[in-house]
């Protein structure tokens, strides 16, 4: 698949009096006729080609590691690393992991180590190498130590989860960013110096960017379509019946997932309704399951709203039940109601602080018995051992409070709850220093 972008080519637009594209080749498509013969002609990634970043440090040295690049379609990862080869003399290579078998490897390796007879180095490109299982990412270790091979990955998936730990450990990550929009203007002015202007109007062209979502390759294939629609200029609404919308790159297992569900957990955390509903609706459209998002939207009812509002859970509940029952797309309204609720609803993570508080100290304190007072005894050998004796029973104690310890004999209280000073846990919290008090006093009569 041709990659990106950007060099414009021998081929000049030609002037006249009538105003009109020149003939494109149909041989090859525009991507590949725009690719960049020199690192400094990639547009986009400044972080690590302008002078003194990663990589134009590395080419200026001529010492190239192994290196991972992370980042989403179409960012200009292949041609990198092509250009990267030919900046330090290396031959190369490029496999794709989904077509990439044992057999072939031991070919690429084999032929690898003639060249390093010859006195040739080898960057070996593999597209897709999370697609490689661990074992087969384990194959690739020895080559690069030995210098056989310089092996620089592709990857849109996060290497941290994706690749393991020994490979990671021999190569740098490299983060590639989306293209920004003025990063594809840029790219869509290197196309119009080789095929002249395109047939779009302003806001034609503004939507022409927009469908591209930040791949520069998808970009210039949608250019490619938007000049056989000549000889314009072509509207929006003309753009919109003719061109196909990419979907949006979201991942509904990978990183893009992970990614989205906490920019909205966060965003409903950070009391923004706003933000909440554009990362409900981002995880909608990229096709994410209704059913996911009305579990997650629940745990965060539980995690950050807490006792500050008893009824959002209700309504998660409700909202969850009320999808159940509409389906898409009638009942992701009712997702959205919650999400915004869950937004300005006042916040607090104390009972899920007590919760953790709590089970790490259970794990810790292993079988400590409950006091005795409290066991169960419907025995009369478990009488005669005690169990129950000295139980007080609250409701006819003063004020229905006994302020009897229930941990383990010899553990000292601790405190999990700490209620805030918002919403209905500042109600709360005027009960538990209630108690804690009657507590104290009960133990100064004992």
């Amino acid at each position: 698949m041709a990659d990106l972008f950007d060099r414009g080519g021998d081929e000049t637009p030609k002037s006249g009096g009538t105003e009109r594209a020149p003939a494109r080749s149909a041989a090859r498509p525009l991507a590949d006729r725009l690719r960049p013969a020199a690192l400094d002609e990639v547009i986009g990634q400044p972080q690590l080609l302008d002078e003194g970043a990663p990589l134009a440090a590395m080419v200026a040295a001529r010492e190239l590691p192994s290196l991972i690049l992370w980042g989403p379609p179409g960012v200009g990862k292949t041609t990198i690393a092509r250009l990267l080869a030919e900046a330090t003399d290396l031959a190369f290579v490029q496999i794709s992991a989904i077509f990439t078998g044992v057999a072939d490897l031991r070919k690429v390796f084999d032929a690898a180590r003639v060249r390093a007879g010859n006195g040739q180095g080898t960057l070996l490109f593999v597209d897709e190498i999370h697609r490689f299982n661990k074992a087969q990412q384990d194959g690739f270790l020895p080559h690069m130590e030995d210098g056989t091979i310089t092996l620089v990955g592709a990857t849109t998936e996060n290497p941290s989860f994706e690749l393991n730990r020994a490979l990671l450990s021999r190569a740098q990550v490299l983060v590639l960013n989306r293209l920004e929009d003025d990063a594809l203007e840029a790219m869509l002015a290197r196309a119009e110096a080789l095929e002249g202007p395109l047939p779009l109007t302003p806001d034609a062209r503004r939507a022409l960017v927009n469908l591209a979502d930040g791949d520069g390759r998808a970009l210039l294939n949608l250019a490619e379509q938007a000049y056989r629609m000549g000889p314009g200029p072509v509207d929006a609404d003309a753009l919109a019946k003719r061109l196909t919308r990419r979907a949006a790159q979201y991942d509904k297992t990978g990183d893009g997932h992970y990614n989205l569900i906490s920019a909205l957990h966060k965003s409903v955390r950070g009391s923004d309704p706003d933000a909440s509903l554009y990362w409900l609706a981002r995880m909608i459209e990229g096709g994410e399951d209704p059913r996911f998002l009305a579990r997650r939207i629940t745990r965060m009812a539980v995690e950050d709203i807490g006792l500050a509002d008893p009824q959002a859970m209700t309504l998660c509940l409700d909202a969850w039940e009320t999808y159940e029952r509409l389906g898409s797309p009638e009942g992701e309204l009712a997702l959205a109601q919650a999400v915004v609720h869950l937004a300005l609803a006042p916040k607090s993570n104390a009972v899920y602080s007590a919760w953790k508080q709590a089970v790490s100290l259970a794990k810790k304190s292993g079988s400590s018995a409950p006091p005795a007072h409290i066991l169960n005894a419907p025995t009369k050998l478990m009488k005669e051992q005690g169990y129950g004796a000295g139980y007080a029973y609250d409701h006819d104690a003063q004020d229905g409070f006994s302020g009897q310890n229930y941990f383990p004999e010899g553990m000292e209280r601790p405190t999990f709850y700490r209620p805030v000073e918002r919403g209905f846990e500042r109600e709360l919290g005027k009960r538990v220093e209630y108690f804690a008090r009657l507590r104290a006093k009960r133990r100064g009569e004992d």
